[in-house]
């Protein structure tokens, strides 16, 4: 049977009230009593209820945090980021994994409240942004990771994607290729600011990206693959391509080789993210590099403000992103 406050205050001979003392850190206790009731709590595997904390106003020292898909390596690395930030806080996180469906954003939210988590870490664009402005209502501290949005006030940790997008069309550009093509990634406004970077490189070039070399897919492997084979099946196919995440990119990669295509030396291919996709293909892919740990770090610390009620102007972090270079794009 689990154990209760009941039997921990029982075996260490104190009250109750004491034992709450204890677990929550308040009143003056002695040292001895302190130790007494930790070896007990101990002893008997007791852990305290973060529901009960909750009930009664206190803090329960978890975090929600959404994220699109689990599944993509860039969201599963910016998830283990958050994890280490929250355990050395010591605080723990609720993942919840959306997959771009608008009834789960809503079901997660209820489920974070109900569950009255300390604060929330949104890093997905919402279908319904009305749901952030709900979270603000309940005076739920809130940091939106590599989104943003004009109509809302709050903490916002993002990367400059229009940089990051001009960096890899300048970089295709130097190499020699005028023949390029771009895998944008569907419904995110943050592949929008890489093609608008990206189309800001070519033009200081006097090139231009025409509609048909403009290929739209989701970030998953199915998706991407199928995308893949539609570039691939292009007429006039580009000498590089500039994939707006790893994923993708790596994605083109396979499906280019199983066609027979050497990489670079018959496509050159950059990406987006610089996650241990492009570490680990073949070969390891020239990317834009989200520096994971620093944006993850800069999250929440903008978070734990909040949670302690610090006062402080609300913040846009904005990072810039960099070229890591390695071996999937051939020079002309």
């Amino acid at each position: 049977m689990k154990p209760t406050i009941y039997d921990v205050a029982k075996k260490a001979g104190v009250s109750i009230a004491t034992v709450s003392k204890v677990i929550n850190q308040t009143g003056r206790i002695s040292e001895k009593t302190i130790k007494k009731v930790n070896e007990v709590m101990m002893e008997l595997d007791y852990q305290p209820s973060s529901v009960a904390a909750a009930l009664t106003g206190k803090k329960t020292y978890t975090i929600g945090v959404l994220v699109p898909d689990i599944s993509n390596p860039f969201f599963a690395e910016v998830a283990r980021a958050f994890e280490n930030s929250a355990r050395a806080a010591g605080y723990t996180l609720f993942l919840c994994s959306t997959d771009h469906q608008t009834a789960r954003e809503h079901e997660y939210i209820d489920l974070l409240f109900k569950k009255q988590v300390d604060g929330i870490i949104i890093a997905t664009e919402l279908n319904d942004t009305k749901l952030v402005k709900k979270i603000v209502k309940h005076d739920v501290p809130l940091v939106l990771f590599s989104v943003d949005h004009p109509s809302i006030s709050t903490h916002v940790v993002t990367i400059d994607n229009v940089r990051g997008g001009y960096i890899a069309g300048t970089y295709l550009i130097e190499k020699g290729h005028q023949s390029v093509t771009i895998m944008t990634e569907k419904d995110r406004k943050s592949s929008e600011g890489r093609l608008e970077g990206f189309k800001q490189a070519l033009t200081e070039a006097n090139l231009s990206l025409e509609n048909q070399s403009i290929i739209s897919c989701y970030s998953t492997v199915e998706d991407s693959r199928r995308a893949s084979k539609q570039l691939l099946s292009l007429p006039n196919r580009p000498t590089a391509v500039f994939a707006c995440t790893d994923l993708i990119g790596v994605s083109l990669i396979n499906e280019a080789r199983k066609q027979g295509l050497s990489i670079p030396g018959d496509l050159s291919v950059i990406g987006f993210d610089n996650t241990i996709y492009a570490d680990i293909a073949e070969p390891g892919l020239t990317t834009i590099e989200q520096p994971i740990s620093q944006m993850a770090t800069s999250t929440f610390e903008q978070l734990l403000k909040s949670m302690k009620k610090e006062e402080h102007a609300k913040q846009r972090v904005t990072i810039i992103p960099e070229l890591v270079e390695r071996a999937s794009v051939k020079k002309l």
